[in-house]
């Protein structure tokens, strides 16, 4: 039965023995609380590493785009460009201030924002407040085209690069092109702090404000005083001490997610029914997750992969289900990549699968679970 063999996970954290020393320097000077030498020591060692310029460490990386949201002044009535193809935390937080989503579908060509849907939609709606454009699976999206549309209409890009640090677009890294970017730090993503994200920023005015917001938007007074209404998102300096051991691994564990991709990629290059997620030729990815979509018509269907992984004990996910499929966002607007009929990003989700790629996987583990998959699709 499953439960008796070894579990082989999709994406799950990995220790290295830095973390630690952090966390006991929080435990022994009692910095134990919301803020503290490794949350100043953490922000230091992202800008350093991304060249960033300004950093707020944070609770989550949704709380990083709500900031982001709430610092662009994004209200009630406000429309916002946001990728379709995502997590849902991309677009929640611009619903946390009651603003109108757009969703803008994905392009095949890196499963990223499509820049033509871009298009479309400020040909319908001239004026939105922002876009938040998403870097699936660690992949960049088209930069350059994204840009230029968002500075023809000088309307400012928000970047969630949550599931992309370390990837870089022409040599500069992910999160950095924006007006704002995220990061997040979550248990699956390359390195994790268990729960946290980063919001990043050239412009020190903003993350001081960002700062300020996390921690209740207390005003300079002896006594608690408020003028604005705040938040509680701001990283606390034991969480932050594990992301400063796990920063130290970031290049080796991107290196070892390459490996694993590029494992996959060989495995399957000789059937005809499985293609792997498409890279940004301008760009290098972390390669977070390493995904296949199968061929239209494929007898094999991606259901029946899981459940066959599933079976021996292996994680797998379904693509993200598409923002504007999702029952919540019933009524939303969207804007399709194909002249009509189905969607760029609903026909990958229907086709597609995340695949394992814990680094910790083994070569047993990984010539298990593509024997798996070739059995079924060699058959």
């Amino acid at each position: 039965m499953a439960e008796n063999k070894k579990r082989i996970y999709l994406s799950c954290p990995t220790m290295h023995g830095e973390e630690q020393k952090y966390v006991q320097e929080a435990f022994d000077t009692n910095w134990v609380a919301p803020l503290g030498p490794n949350v100043n020591a953490f922000e230091e060692e992202i800008v350093k590493y991304t060249g960033c310029g300004y950093a707020a460490a944070l609770s989550a990386g949704t709380a990083a785009i709500h900031l982001a949201v709430k610092l662009l002044g994004i209200g009630q009535g406000d429309v916002v460009f946001v990728s379709d193809l995502t997590f849902s935390a991309t677009c929640n937080p611009i619903c946390y201030e009651k603003a109108t989503p757009v969703f803008i579908d994905a392009e095949p060509d890196t499963w990223n924002m499509s820049p033509k849907a871009l298009r479309k939609a400020f040909e319908k709606y001239p004026n939105p407040k922002a876009v938040i454009c998403v870097h699936l699976y660690g992949t960049p999206a088209k930069l350059d085209e994204i840009m230029e549309i968002c500075k023809e209409h000088n309307v400012p890009l928000i970047e969630d690069a949550a599931e992309s640090l370390s990837s870089t677009y022409k040599g500069q890294q992910t999160g950095t092109f924006g007006k704002f970017g995220i990061y997040s730090f979550n248990g699956n993503k390359i390195i994790t702090t268990s729960g946290g994200g980063m919001l990043v920023a050239d412009d020190e005015a903003l993350i001081r404000e960002a700062r300020n917001l996390s921690t209740q938007a207390r005003d300079q007074a002896r006594h608690y005083q408020h003028s604005k209404i705040g938040y509680n998102y701001r990283m606390s300096n034991v969480v932050a001490g594990i992301g400063r051991g796990q920063l130290l691994h970031l290049e080796e564990h991107k290196q070892r997610k390459n490996e694993i991709y590029r494992q996959y990629q060989e495995a399957f290059a000789d059937i005809k029914d499985i293609t792997m997620n498409p890279m940004n030729p301008d760009g290098d990815s972390n390669n977070w997750l390493s995904c296949i979509t199968l061929r239209e018509g494929c007898v094999v269907s991606v259901n029946e992969i899981m459940d066959a992984l599933e079976a021996e004990n292996i994680e797998s996910r379904p693509i993200w289900k598409p923002m504007h499929l999702q029952p919540v966002f019933a009524g939303c607007d969207f804007m399709n990549h194909n002249e009509g009929g189905i969607s760029v990003g609903e026909d990958i989700f229907n086709r597609g699968v995340c695949l394992p790629s814990d680094i910790k996987n083994t070569p047993e583990d990984m010539e298990k679970i593509i024997g798996i998959i070739c059995g079924l699709l060699r058959k």
